[in-house]
């Protein structure tokens, strides 16, 4: 069908014809000139060099003779050429080298700054040597036209400058710098001369800074240019810190307060930033009345005048906010919070339709400067907590936080996701405030915000389920369902991209879960999710990750029912399966069990299934099979696994015999050699093993342990559920009585003739609460299972009853002889009557006489005439 459509668009008419002719002309045409580039015979044979001359002859050769790009060749094999033999490259190579960069080309020249700097710090020949021989060329070179050439020149020397001694450096460097550094001299060696200063300091006394390098440093913060003065600017923060505090206060703050006031804009952003990473060595006083105003003076500019440096201001108000936490006012607390709210939702005013004029009238330039902004203050995110307090976060920070997350500019959500672990670390026992933001991100379209949420997922996750204390631990619980809906759709989504190494590290980040939430929840959520990506995703990477996650939740499963569910699915669809790449998954998957399981797991439930592969059509899986059989020989234990180990050898035997495909038979071969070397370890620990049988030992309790806590959480859902049969059945009897006694004591008259009335009213009081209590003791002596005494007519039921409590009150249960458990008599209306008297009086033997039975018989009589 394709063909037909392609024939069907093309127009062979005349002129569409002679259309398709000229394009194939000109295709002819581009071809001309990769024909005419090839070399002719007389270029070949001037490029040609005698196969005979050693190394150093043919470096002369080519630098003497040959064209730029063998001389470049020859200049990036120098430091090979320093490692072989040092003596001869630099006293025939070297001084060739140096005539030839006069005339070279950019090329060349950039090749040997990076091969000078390599030879430095390979240290082929020592400092001194390397002063004599390489310094020179490389001074010379500073001043280059090309700026890329300068400065690559001018940072192999600020490297050299690190490990030249002090001598070397006053009488080469600094001696020819004073000059280098005049207004006379060209701007580009100018701005070298400060770079140059801003190492120096670092390398010399104090007195000596203050006597030959400040006056300079003076003079270049007083330049005509401003490439200069932001250059000079930008390198007081080094020379601040090679002449201390004093000095600093001095000499180096009314000059960063000279520049700040400059009329260029680059000066004054070179001066704010410089101010900002030196707030530390300034005292509070400095501060106070010097740097605060400044800041001042910048944030007021920043919107009215001076955008270019809005953000850089951005950017380090986190740091200027926390520097100077100290000397703000309540109102200058306020203040900066407000001005930090303000850039957070700059250039959304527009968007949401508040000022439509200005939209049509904004640039393009203006709408990144304002997403820059945005997204540095979300960088500064964390910093601005700790300067309101995490105590105050919701109050004061929240809704920033959430217009944050919901920015609508990709960059800005993916600084967030950064950051959002650090979030949760400073709000601590208030982490669960920030759950709907996590949600959010998880789902947020663009794969690059998820990518960095991923990053720290685990930790976010086990601070979100465990961070929240006291009143958090309700909202803690109820978070946990909003959570798995989001991580399910942020895996399907990464699943559906071509994405694959975010969906490999989601995958991977998952293997967490299992201590974040339930067993269940992951078997039914997770687990088979990841069976899926094994036998369905085309990425390796990704199928091993979701095996290796599969095996995280199969060693974390509670079930033993779904465990072995899983591992049944496991041999059949991967093992078993129809594909051969199935059946390597698998073998993957046994590597991964292996190392998360016990060796005695990996025995009973894939040891044969994995020895069943060396029967597999396929070569690449036998061959597979062949480099983890070491692996699975480690897992054997004598003498209890003896049968396993003779299974192993069999395969081992069937393959040295009947493997026809010669790659696999190497590999037989050479894994027979590696398996005959092992030693097979025996029961109990050995010294050679005994790191990795503690280990194994450690792994086989804790799965022993999931058992144990299996069996007794069974147990412990059959004893609710009994116990809530029998609190059933009890409260219904208990409420049958007391409404029989209340019946009982509404028609019982208030007075009996030949007794007093207070008299006649205590005895009622005793007989009354004897009866409910022999009625209620007797009631509880019935178990629900038993309240149809017909059921169990002998003793023998009553020895299974007993037999079947625990925890209960036995002997008040093995106390009542079988005339207790007696049929009641039913009414034809279906009314249950009171038990006969002879029943209670044998029920309260124990506890009354012979007139307190008697009493009670005649009470009985009595009730069951008012109740007939």
């Amino acid at each position: 069908m394709h063909p037909i459509i392609l024939l069907a668009r093309m127009d062979f008419t005349p002129g569409n014809l002679f259309g398709y002719i000229e394009d194939l002309q000109e295709l002819t045409i581009i071809e001309r000139p990769v024909r005419r580039s090839l070399k002719t015979p007389e270029e070949i044979e001037r490029l040609t060099v005698d196969e005979e001359l050693n190394d150093i002859e043919r470096a002369v050769y080519l630098l003497s003779s040959g064209q730029d790009i063998q001389g470049t060749s020859v200049v990036a094999n120098l430091p090979v050429l320093m490692r072989q033999n040092p003596a001869e490259t630099l006293r025939r190579v070297l001084p060739k080298i140096r005539e030839v960069l006069h005339v070279a080309g950019v090329e060349m020249q950039l090749t040997a700054a990076v091969s000078f700097l390599t030879i430095l710090q390979e240290e082929s020949v020592s400092i001194h040597t390397y002063s004599h021989s390489f310094l020179h060329i490389i001074l010379q070179n500073l001043e280059h036209r090309d700026a890329g050439v300068s400065n690559a020149w001018l940072e192999t020397l600020l490297a050299v400058i690190e490990a030249l001694p002090k001598e070397t450096i006053r009488h080469e460097i600094l001696n020819p710098l004073v000059s280098k550094a005049q207004l006379s001299q060209t701007l580009q060696s100018r701005l070298v001369s400060c770079k140059i200063m801003g190492k120096l300091a670092n390398k010399f006394e104090t007195h000596i800074i203050k006597r030959e390098i400040l006056p300079l440093v003076k003079s270049l913060c007083q330049d005509v240019e401003y490439e200069v003065r932001t250059c000079m600017c930008r390198q007081l923060e080094h020379i601040a810190q090679g002449i201390g505090t004093e000095l600093t206060k001095t000499v180096v703050l009314p000059e960063l307060v000279e520049l700040a006031r400059d009329e260029g804009s680059s000066v004054r952003l070179a001066a704010f930033e410089t101010l900002v990473n030196l707030l530390e060595m300034f005292d509070a006083d400095d501060r106070s009345q010097t740097v605060l105003p400044l800041v001042k003076s910048f944030c007021e500019k920043s919107f009215k005048a001076d955008e270019s440096i809005l953000v850089s201001l951005s950017f380090h108000l986190g740091k200027l906010c926390n520097g100077l936490y100290g000397i703000f006012t309540p109102e200058q607390h306020l203040r900066f919070l407000e001005f930090y709210k303000k850039l957070c939702t700059l250039g959304l005013q527009q968007e949401n339709g508040h000022n439509d004029n200005q939209l049509q009238l904004q640039t393009l330039e203006q709408e990144k400067k304002y997403v820059s902004v945005r997204k540095n203050c979300a960088y500064n995110f964390p910093a601005m907590i700790v300067f309101v307090d995490p105590k105050n976060f919701h109050l004061e920070l929240y809704s920033i936080f959430f217009c944050l997350c919901h920015d609508p500019e990709v960059p800005v959500r993916y600084t967030m996701a950064m950051g959002f672990y650090e979030v949760a670390k400073l709000l601590n026992s208030g982490v669960y405030t920030i759950h709907k933001e996590l949600v959010t991100l998880l789902q947020d379209e663009s794969l690059e915000v998820l990518d960095a949420l991923v990053g720290h997922l685990p930790e976010i996750l086990e601070l979100m389920t465990n961070g929240g204390e006291n009143s958090a631990s309700e909202s803690k619980l109820l978070s946990i369902p909003d959570l798995i809906p989001a991580l399910t759709a942020a895996e399907q989504r990464a699943a559906t991209s071509l994405k694959w190494r975010t969906h490999e590290k989601l995958l991977q980040k998952y293997a967490c879960l299992p201590h974040i939430i339930s067993s269940d929840q992951i078997y039914y959520r997770f687990l088979h999710r990841m069976l899926t990506i094994i036998l369905t995703n085309n990425v390796l990477p990704v199928q091993k990750a979701a095996a290796r996650t599969l095996c995280v939740y199969l060693r974390y499963n509670r079930k033993q029912e779904q465990r072995h569910e899983v591992i049944q699915k496991l041999i059949e669809q991967l093992g078993q399966g129809k594909s051969y790449w199935n059946r390597l998954r698998f073998l993957d998957t046994c590597e991964f069990i292996m190392e998360l399981f016990s060796k005695s797991f990996f025995c009973k439930y894939f040891f044969l299934p994995v020895l069943e592969l060396t029967h597999d059509p396929v070569a690449n899986v036998r061959m597979k099979l062949c480099y983890l059989l070491p692996k699975v020989k480690s897992t054997l234990k004598i003498p209890a696994d003896k049968l396993l180990l003779q299974q192993l050898e069999l395969c081992i035997r069937k393959l040295l015999c009947q493997e026809k495909d010669k790659d696999v038979l190497t590999i037989v071969k050479r894994t027979v050699l590696e398996l005959d070397r092992m030693e097979i370890a025996v029961d109990g620990f050995q010294k050679r093993f005994y790191e990795n049988d503690l280990l194994d030992q450690e792994k086989e309790r804790q799965e022993l342990l999931l058992l144990e806590m299996e069996q007794l959480e069974k147990e412990k859902q059959q004893n609710e559920g009994r116990a809530t049969n029998m609190s059933d059945k009890m409260f219904e009897k208990k409420r049958r009585d007391s409404k029989a006694t209340s019946t009982l004591a509404k028609n019982v008259p208030l007075s009996f003739p030949g007794s007093s009335s207070s008299g006649t009213s205590t005895g009622k009081e005793g007989k009354k609460s004897k009866l409910v209590r022999s009625q209620s003791f007797s009631t509880q002596a019935l178990h629900p299972k038993y309240s149809n005494i017909d059921k169990c007519p002998n003793r023998s039921a009553s020895s299974g009853y007993t037999s079947s409590v625990s925890g209960m009150g036995k002997s008040s249960v093995l106390s009542f002889s079988d005339d207790s458990f007696r049929t009641r008599s039913t009414g034809n209306n279906g009314n249950t009557a009171f038990p006969s008297s002879s029943s209670l009086a044998t029920t309260s033997r124990n506890s009354a006489n012979s007139s307190d039975q008697k009493s009670n018989g005649n009470k009985d009589s009595h009730s069951r005439k008012m109740s007939m």
